[in-house]
This record gives C-alpha cells, structure tokens and sequence, in this order.
C-alpha cells in the first residue's frame, strides 16, 4: 500500500494520516525478542548494540547504534558529539506499536546534529518505518545489565549537577542480574523482596497453557521454597515471576531455572487438550494476570 492511499483528506480538506496500528508483539521478527521486552519493560539499566542496514538508514549514519533502557531526563534519544546515538527503550510509547515508535527516535537521532539531546519526537504514524526495518536483524542482540547508569557519561569525568543527578539515578536503580544458563531470566531485589522473572519467548497463548499444565502437576513453581506467584504480560509475551529468599543471590537459582527452563519447553510441546485441572489451573493465571503496557 503507497503513501497515497494512507493519507486522506477531511471535509476541510486537510490531509489526515492514519494511525499507527497496534501491534500484539512489537518486538516480534527481532532476534532475541523475549531480551527486547526486558529492555522495554523490567530491566532498569542496560544497553545493547544494533546493527544498522545501510540501505535502510540515511547515508552517513554510523553502523552500529546503542539501546539503552534510559537516558538522562528521561530522553527518547541522544546523539554524543562523536555523532554516536543511543535510544531509550523505556522512553514511553506514544503510539500501538513501540517498535515503529523507537525507530522514530532512531531516525530522528541520525538526522540530529552531533551533541543533541533529542527532548521530543515527532510523531509516529503509520508511514514510519519499523524497528524490523531497520536494523540487522541477522546480528545478534545482546544485552549487557549494568549496576548504574555510568554508560551515560561514557567514561567521562562530570562534575556539579551532572553529577548529582547521575548519583541520584545510580541510588535509585533496582539491583537486577542475568541469571546464568536459561535466556531472558533475571534475579531482581526490590526493598526487601527478590524475585526471578522469566521472559518467555512463546506466543501469549501457547506459553500460558504450557504454565498451566505444570501448575495442575505442581510443577511451576521452582521448588517448595520459591514459588511461582503469578505472571504478567508484557510486549505480547509472558512473564512468570517467583519469589526467591529475600538474601539469596542469582547464582543459588541457576539449577532451579535451569530445571524449570526443561519442563516448560516439554510442557510447550504438548498437543493434547488440557484436562480439567489444567483448565482450572489455567483459569488461576489469567485471573491473577497483570498486563504491563
């Protein structure tokens, strides 16, 4: 469909461009989907390189930019005085589709003159162009979790109120790890609690029927003592989340997730229809489902 037949005009003649239309799982086509909805959703300091397609960039834009989960002032996006860009994940969404959303800020990061801040996008519609679009989706996607937002200042010595602020941010970030051995897992301590969330890369559905089959066994939990509390959606995938001992650290859980990580893929791989338990223990997880975003 051209860019003709997606603009139309009101009465008055002004011309009216379609909106942009929701998308279930954004971040659906990119390698490494379950890690992008952690960067757009949980994880609350951390960056990761993108491959750009030359032929679908502006000529002259650097061959790799970086995602990170925030940027100072709650940004959208920064281009450094090297002319390197970054681009926040967790900037917010102003449209049904934050994959089109971001390569918004992308685009308008790359058209930005070295050392702006990037305060405002314009708005997305559906012409924009899809993250999918836009990157190299060959490359692989890699998160790194930092302990603080250093990564803001690259390096560089700062001073005064930038620095002030880079402390209050570091003070307020919820320590969060990888948990080694399954993807998309991370171990997570918020006041006096800590948790283990696990981005499923299964479609909505399928992943939800195979937690339930193993919450009818009493299999989803990860063992007596961490049990599985419930689960949210998030980028259309879902996150199961467990309690953990408040003083236990990421490496204690690696053979429980480990474990876990078998059962749902065999459980995932189950096509006979779901007996009354697990249609009652399905029921169970929707009912206590929140959906983030």
């Amino acid at each position: 469909m051209g860019k003709a037949s997606r603009r139309k005009k009101d009465a008055q003649g002004k011309t009216k461009v379609a909106p942009v239309p929701y998308v279930a799982r954004p971040f659906e086509g990119l390698p490494g989907e379950p890690d992008w909805v952690a960067a757009y959703e949980i994880l609350p300091a951390a960056t990761a390189t993108l491959t750009l397609r030359s032929d679908a960039v502006p000529a002259g834009s650097p061959d790799t930019v970086t995602l990170a989960s925030v940027l100072p002032m709650a940004w959208p996006a920064l281009r450094r005085q090297d002319g390197s860009v970054l681009i926040a994940s967790q900037s917010g969404s102003s449209s049904g589709d934050p994959s089109r959303d971001l390569a918004q800020a992308l685009l308008t990061a790359l058209a930005a003159e070295p050392g702006a801040p990037i305060p405002q996008l314009p708005r997305t519609t559906a012409e924009t162009p899809r993250l999918q679009d836009l990157v190299d989706t060959s490359a692989p996607f890699d998160i790194t979790v930092h302990e603080g937002f250093d990564f803001w200042v690259d390096g560089q010595e700062v001073s005064g109120e930038a620095a002030a602020s880079l402390e209050r941010a570091n003070e307020s970030v919820v320590p969060t790890t990888p948990i080694a051995g399954t993807p998309s897992t991370y171990w997570c301590r918020i006041g006096e609690r800590t948790y283990i969330r696990h981005v499923l890369a299964d479609d909505e559905e399928s992943a939800t029927t195979a937690l339930a089959r193993l919450h009818a066994k009493g299999e989803a939990h990860l063992d007596e003592d961490r049990r599985l509390l419930g689960m949210f959606r998030a980028g259309g995938l879902v996150v199961p989340v467990w309690e953990v001992a408040a003083d236990s650290e990421p490496a204690e859980h690696e053979g429980a997730v480990a474990d876990f990580a078998t059962r749902y893929a065999a459980a995932a791989a189950t096509t006979d229809d779901l007996t009354a338990d697990e249609r009652r223990a399905r029921s169970g997880l929707l009912s206590r489902q929140v959906t983030l975003r």
